[in-house]
């Protein structure tokens, strides 16, 4: 069911923490071509692909003001209070992470600053189908709305009767979404990165999705639009020793597990006696589970480890950089310190990653397939754009002035010390 390495040696851990390879060529040129189609024909290609590949007939690709309202009727008041119970907590922590704006005067007479500017236009993409994501409604509309995005358009795969499911555009009223679309996969990525006569074209396209949306979000990336950050499926590595209570662990593999078949979960542990345990309770907890063919083809790609030390689990971790981890062990603060490399940490044994996913209030939007060696999640920085300012008095032109010039004459930029003597000679 899982593979199980013990002690492995350095020089194999680049193999053993390779992820699941997806053959590009063939999906590179689908993708394309649906591309090309939406980019051509609009609202009409919207509609062949949405008929095509979600077995639906649309005669409106946008969801009416009473589409929506009539969707928080069919919604629980449970579920309406813990949509808004995460929704307060994400907010709390995101606001946070506004910035004042900073004068700084580096010379006398020179003040610069920074200001945060919203991106006027932003499309969020929720996939629908077996696992409607309305919680990434919350994720990426609230930071948004704080942010100061204008425009926020979201697309969302319909169901067979043509309607998108009620908790996502519940979600999406609560949070701000200005306009809400009937339109998955692909064409959806296309008709965001685009436009088309019905919905908008935008700066920058957030979400998550299958290797299609993926690939589709990183070919127009190229050409018309920015993106979140580059994405594969989902994954989590679990660091564990002898104090990992095992039921736990099990739980957080297959929470991870159950995304899709393409997930991978791994499982670094320098206890021995824990790898059997973990196996029979992943065993008995699989059966149980709506989406258990699903999880038992991501555990299938995934690995439990065993390794000498907490210390070797962390540099292993760091090298595979995972979207998610978790460190179920003794002194697990000791080790916060030593992670440089993934996307969100949860630490100890009663954190785990759904909270994350859900309602603790970090973000749930992350970095995965090893990018988070280099790439953050989704905040308040992924919504605006950073414009820098500056302002010299004519004692602080002349107090840089020689400095500017003989670094122009130096780069033989002359029109460049031109603009700064011109202005010493009044």
């Amino acid at each position: 069911m899982i593979n199980v390495i013990i002690y492995p040696v350095r020089k194999d851990w680049q193999e053993i923490i390779r992820r699941p390879v997806v053959e590009n060529v063939s999906l590179e040129k689908t993708v394309r071509r649906i591309l090309e189609k939406v980019k051509a024909k609009g609202d009409k290609a919207i509609r062949k692909y949405t008929k095509e590949f979600d077995g639906v007939k649309l005669k409106k690709l946008e969801v009416s003001e009473k589409e929506i309202n009539a969707a928080e009727k069919l919604i629980t008041k449970e579920l309406k209070d813990a949509i808004q119970q995460a929704k307060s907590n994400i907010e709390k922590f995101h606001s946070a992470q506004l910035e004042e704006i900073k004068i700084i005067e580096t010379m006398p007479g020179i003040n610069c600053w920074r200001r945060s500017v919203g991106i006027e236009k932003v499309g969020l993409y929720i996939p629908g189908g077996s696992a409607p994501l309305f919680s990434t409604v919350l994720m990426l509309a609230i930071p948004a709305s704080i942010a100061g995005c204008k425009e926020i358009v979201l697309c969302s795969p319909p169901s067979k009767d043509g309607t998108i499911n009620p908790g996502i555009l519940y979600a999406a009223k609560l949070c701000g979404v200005t306009k809400i679309f009937k339109a998955g996969g692909v064409q959806a990525i296309a008709a965001m990165a685009y436009g088309t006569e019905t919905i908008p074209k935008v700066f920058k396209i957030f979400g998550p999705g299958n290797q299609y949306v993926t690939t589709a979000k990183q070919l127009v990336q190229q050409e018309s639009v920015a993106i979140d950050m580059p994405a594969g499926p989902s994954e989590v590595l679990v660091i564990a020793d002898d104090s990992a209570v095992t039921e736990f662990v099990a739980a957080d593999l297959l929470s991870q597990a159950e995304h899709g078949a393409d997930s991978q979960v791994l499982l670094v542990t320098s206890s021995r006696l824990l790898i059997d345990n973990v196996i029979a309770e992943l065993e008995k907890q699989l059966m149980q589970l709506k989406r258990k063919e699903l999880a038992e083809k991501a555990l299938s790609n995934s690995k439990i480890i065993l390794v000498n030390s907490i210390d070797e689990a962390m540099e292993l971790s760091n090298l595979y950089a995972p979207e998610h981890l978790i460190l179920s062990c003794n002194d697990a603060e000791r080790l916060v310190n030593k992670i440089v490399s993934a996307g969100s940490v949860f630490i100890g044994n009663y954190s785990p990653e759904s909270a994350g996913d859900y309602a603790s209030g970090t973000n749930h939007t992350l970095p995965t397939n090893g990018y988070a060696a280099m790439y953050s999640g989704v905040s308040i920085d992924s919504f605006v754009k950073k414009i820098t300012f500056q302002q010299l008095t004519k004692e602080g032109l002349e107090n840089i002035g020689e400095t500017v010039m003989q670094m122009a004459i130096a780069e033989g930029l002359d029109a460049h010390k031109n603009a700064v003597a011109i202005r010493l000679k009044k």
